[in-house]
């Protein structure tokens, strides 16, 4: 029987604590949240791997190192109400939940959303919303948002996603340059968005956000 638990602790210890991310909330819920439990079944052995894991439809759950590196520099408190986009099977979004007062989760594909909304509850995860739509379009209804995290790389970052974000907010996602990507962290001050570069990073762009054709004749 796989000792999936000291898995997640050789994850922590590896993955994570060597890149520099050090604040206990982190560190405890990937210790606590059962990252076998948010993969298909025929990746569980490979749950706890370095490198980001795909979950099917080109889809990835990104790796431990990254996520951490995402929410170390998001900051998120525990009055947060965290916009969480492109959440997959629900990893994400469980150690959010651990982390902050509520997320909502934007899944625009059908079956990973209910999925995702199963997984949760299977491991009583109760201050997540589950929301199926185009990932572009964020949840507008729910927000503003304290925090942001994309679950997947971006080319073209929507207004409509950077509107949702309060004013103090901070947003954390990774942008791709053809096969470089860099993980910045976005301030709204006085209404606009300003970014910064965090870490390097990668992960297949998520559906709609690539960059958009310019057709010149």
């Amino acid at each position: 029987m796989t000792n999936f638990a000291a898995r997640r602790t050789m994850m922590v210890d590896t993955q994570v604590r060597p890149n520099d991310v050090t604040k206990f909330p982190i560190i405890e819920a990937m210790l606590s949240v059962p990252r076998e439990a948010f993969v298909p079944a025929q990746r569980r052995e490979a749950a706890y791997v370095g490198g980001n894991i795909e979950i099917g439809g080109g889809r990835v759950l990104l790796e431990a190192r990254t996520l951490a590196k995402m929410l170390d520099a998001l900051d998120i408190q525990p009055t947060d109400l965290v916009l969480d986009i492109g959440c997959g099977l629900g990893y994400s979004s469980a150690v959010i939940a651990r982390m902050a007062e509520a997320v909502v989760a934007v899944e625009s594909e059908e079956g990973l959303a209910s999925q995702a909304q199963a997984r949760l509850s299977a491991e009583s995860v109760d201050n997540v919303a589950v929301i199926e739509a185009p990932l572009g379009e964020g949840s507008a209804k729910h927000g503003p948002y304290d925090a942001i995290v994309i679950e997947g790389a971006v080319e073209d970052m929507p207004a409509a996603i950077e509107a949702q974000l309060k004013e103090g907010g901070r947003i954390a996602c990774l942008f791709m340059d053809g096969a470089l990507g860099v993980c910045r962290i976005g301030h709204k001050i006085d209404g606009t968005v300003t970014w910064r570069y965090a870490f390097n990073a990668s992960a297949p762009v998520l559906p709609g956000f690539s960059r958009r054709a310019v057709f010149s004749l």
